[in-house]
């Protein structure tokens, strides 16, 4: 693995980030366990554990695909970059329900954000917005790879 590409060393940054993220999440659900009568941690709290440590090795696999690209390093950069982004932010919306425990479910009407109510077309924009990033950005890294199978 060369990590003097700058698309790897993003994916391997990344990667640390949101493992960091997972344990640091880890420790906050196991508080509000030992601290809730019901021994179960906010719903959101839960999901930015759990989503914080699968996004890590999505890195990991960003990264592989990232290494064997035959594209250029500014296209390998944008194909690991914007999934990143987006995973970022799947988190941050995770911690912050965490943080507010204002719903167990985003994409309930209305959609709520602290004492705030969201637009309906905000919260599916953003989600339209991630799987075009998303699938997207991998689609980048993954067309860069079949080439090195023919």
């Amino acid at each position: 693995m060369e990590a003097t590409n700058p698309a790897v060393a993003l994916a391997l940054l990344s990667s640390g980030v949101f493992f960091m993220m997972g344990l640091v999440t880890g420790v906050w659900k196991y508080r509000c366990i030992w601290r809730s009568d019901e021994t179960q941690a906010p719903y959101y709290v839960n999901t930015a554990h759990r989503a914080s440590l699968m996004y890590s090795f999505a890195c990991l696999v960003l990264l592989h695909f990232a290494s064997v690209s035959v594209w250029s390093t500014a296209v390998n950069i944008v194909g690991v970059v914007v999934p990143v982004f987006f995973f970022g932010f799947a988190v941050t919306t995770y911690v912050v329900h965490g943080i507010l425990r204002d719903t167990d479910n985003q994409f309930e009407k209305p959609h709520v954000l602290g004492s705030f109510e969201l637009p309906s077309f905000a919260v599916r924009g953003s989600v339209w917005l991630l799987i075009l990033g998303e699938v997207g950005g991998f689609g980048i890294l993954f067309a860069g790879f079949v080439p090195r199978l023919l």
